[in-house]
């Protein structure tokens, strides 16, 4: 596992039967479909190894994943969420659902921003370690988009419909503090010790059996890869023809000037 040198955006290691896999694009970790090829690559590869027995998932920098970034004309660049000609079987989202199918536990190190398509990737782990200056945003309305990722299953599904609702409808950033209580994370540290505190908690779960947790997990997360797929199926539809509006192209202005959209509903 850890002759995987080839990584061109992240890092492995193996340490007490805990893997751990570092996103390095600081400061802001922005991603697209070449980083979580490689994020599922070392997934898988993990899952297969016999020495490992839990995942953390972390970044360098400050954010853990400040989502896509986006051209100032309104299209998205290369580290964009999905690119249109990206469809069917080769977008990145095909790519994604593969992250929830393994079957160990992982452990989200969450420091600064998961923003937008980073807050999908977010819950993509079993549990999240966080700190007072963690923030959670699912800001895709105030960019004039639908969201994505699996995130219309998967932040429901952690916070309850109604909770969710409002995230998705405001765009509000939830602090680190606040989103332990609501259940989207579930450790609140210092900044400086997010990273060993979850690998602290991945190491207590790679002390228990690891058949029967990799059966009870299999039994609690029934169903889950097969929601996110059929969810990010509809996600890219609604996306698509959304990132054709003008109200697309206002949101992304008015992100990159840091002023408040005008949308104009077309």
């Amino acid at each position: 596992m850890l002759a995987h040198s080839h990584y061109a955006d992240i890092a492995v290691s193996l340490s007490d039967r805990v893997g751990v896999i570092e996103m390095r694009r600081p400061p802001d970790n922005f991603f697209d479909r070449a980083l979580i090829i490689q994020l599922r690559d070392a997934f898988e590869t993990f899952d297969r190894d016999e020495e490992c027995r839990a995942l953390v998932l972390c970044a360098e920098g400050k954010n853990f994943c400040a989502g896509a970034n986006f051209a100032a004309d309104g299209r998205a660049t290369e580290g964009g969420v999905v690119r249109r000609q990206q469809a069917g079987s080769t977008n990145l989202y095909k790519e994604a659902v593969r992250l929830f199918r393994i079957g160990k536990p992982v452990v989200g190190a969450i420091q600064g921003a998961a923003v937008g398509g980073g807050l999908g990737l977010a819950l993509v782990p079993d549990f999240r370690v966080t700190c007072a200056e963690g923030r959670f945003c699912a800001n895709f309305t105030r960019l004039g988009t639908h969201p994505g990722f699996g995130l219309t299953v998967t932040l429901p599904r952690l916070i309850g419909t109604q909770a969710a609702e409002m995230m998705f409808y405001t765009g509000d950033r939830i602090p680190g503090d606040q989103a332990v209580r609501m259940g989207l994370a579930d450790l609140l540290v210092p900044l400086a010790e997010v990273r060993s505190a979850a690998i602290a908690l991945a190491t207590r779960i790679a002390q228990s059996a690891p058949l029967a947790v990799k059966a009870t997990r299999a039994t609690m997360r029934r169903g889950l890869a097969d929601a996110v797929e059929a969810a990010t199926d509809h996600e890219f539809v609604e996306q698509d023809w959304l990132f054709r509006t003008d109200d697309f192209r206002e949101g992304v202005r008015a992100m990159a000037a840091r002023t408040l959209p005008d949308f104009k509903a077309r």
